[in-house]
């Protein structure tokens, strides 16, 4: 697998830097990339929003002239729903909103080279993971796969499990825990007794309940609360 990656600093050393530890990181874990560099936040957008480019890791600037590297991610969802991205910033104070943005990992500065590496690790670990996982659902009448990446969470139906993904409800006949189980994946965790969720597409967890990507408002039992925030926050990296 090829992962394609985008690297957007105002600061063309910073761009080079990033891209040198990129590669050293990509070529030591034996994974192929392909990685196209970017000065402005403007050019990358244009690339992606109207020339259709694609990329699976995009590491980012916060400041930069022109449009914010927050601003960035919001506009990409729609055309890059599963695209990971890494804030590489000096100011700390943005690890929480880059947490609210459902951001990959948010890489300072300060400890760049060892940080930025395993932060590129992880990703391209996880992209690869996503790309060759799917759920399989078979019964006499049909057989249906669906992408681990796709899945938003699971509920329990009954004695039945109900997969919601991307594309719609599968049910299943099968109890939640069985699912769990087939699933092994670290990014599925238990949020309430009836409730599986991807941790991919958790954009914060708030007042109790966990807010989605595509917009569900899931509630989290006091018992898995704080938990759940542990797993969170082990998964994603957010501890700076």
């Amino acid at each position: 697998m090829l992962i394609k990656i985008a690297i957007c600093d105002d600061d063309a050393r910073a761009v080079a830097r990033h891209e040198n530890i990129v590669k050293d990181c990509l070529k030591a874990c034996g994974i192929g990339y392909e990685i196209t560099a970017y000065t402005s936040g403007k050019n990358l957008l244009w690339d992606i929003t109207d020339d259709g480019f694609f990329y699976d890791l995009i590491l980012l600037d916060i400041e930069m002239p022109g449009i914010s590297g927050m601003d960035i991610p919001g506009q990409l969802k729609q055309f890059l729903p599963n695209v990971k991205i890494i804030f590489v910033t000096s100011h700390r104070e943005y690890a929480i909103d880059a947490f609210e943005l459902s951001i990959f990992r948010y890489v300072p500065k300060d400890h760049l080279e060892v940080r930025l590496a395993a932060a590129v690790k992880d990703a391209a670990r996880l992209i690869e993971l996503e790309a060759g996982q799917e759920y399989v659902i078979r019964t006499a009448n049909r057989m249906e796969k669906i992408p681990y990446k796709d899945i938003y969470y699971i509920r329990r139906d009954g004695k039945n499990s109900s997969i919601v993904s991307v594309t719609g409800t599968s049910k299943v006949r099968k109890s939640l825990q069985q699912v769990y189980e087939e699933l092994a994946a670290p990014e599925f965790i238990y949020i309430d007794r009836g409730y599986i969720v991807n941790m991919i597409h958790i954009m914060k967890i708030s007042g109790g309940v966990a807010v989605l990507k595509n917009g569900e408002a899931l509630p989290v039992s006091r018992s898995h609360l704080q938990g759940v925030k542990d797993q969170i926050n082990r998964f994603w990296g957010e501890h700076i």
